[in-house]
């Protein structure tokens, strides 16, 4: 595998046992006609969260990606720039503005901690207890 930190413009950290994450990561795959982003399971066995300067624990909470110059931005942020890098940041721009930010953020980080028990409630489970991105 490429090193993602350096070929990309924009690197995903997913979490793979979550089956929503999984299937915006394929999603994203399909639109990123840009070849803008790379994307990191952080659930895969030898994912290394402290080669990213993340804390091992801190990983899991919420979604995390790194900008070329190696800056960490997490939760929402990082749709807005994955949507951004494939040409349509647009859909989520308004989840940026000064009014709705707050709540979009906050809706976010509660989706996060509920994010794998809400995709067996709603049939989004993944086979053997792992998702994969094919």
């Amino acid at each position: 595998m490429a090193d993602a930190k350096t070929t990309s413009r924009f690197t995903m950290l997913y979490d793979g046992d979550c089956p929503f994450c999984v299937h915006e990561v394929r999603l994203l795959g399909r639109l990123d006609r840009r070849a803008g982003l790379a994307f990191v399971d952080i659930a895969a066995p030898d994912f290394d969260a402290t080669s990213y300067g993340i804390e091992p624990g801190e990983a899991m909470k919420f979604i995390h990606g790194v900008l070329p110059d190696g800056t960490i931005v997490r939760g929402l942020e990082v749709f807005r720039r994955a949507y951004d890098a494939v040409g349509l940041g647009f859909l989520l721009a308004p989840t940026a503005w000064p009014g709705i930010r707050p709540i979009a953020d906050a809706a976010y980080r509660w989706f996060a901690r509920n994010r794998v028990r809400l995709g067996h409630i709603f049939g989004r489970s993944c086979d053997s207890g792992s998702c994969s991105v094919g």
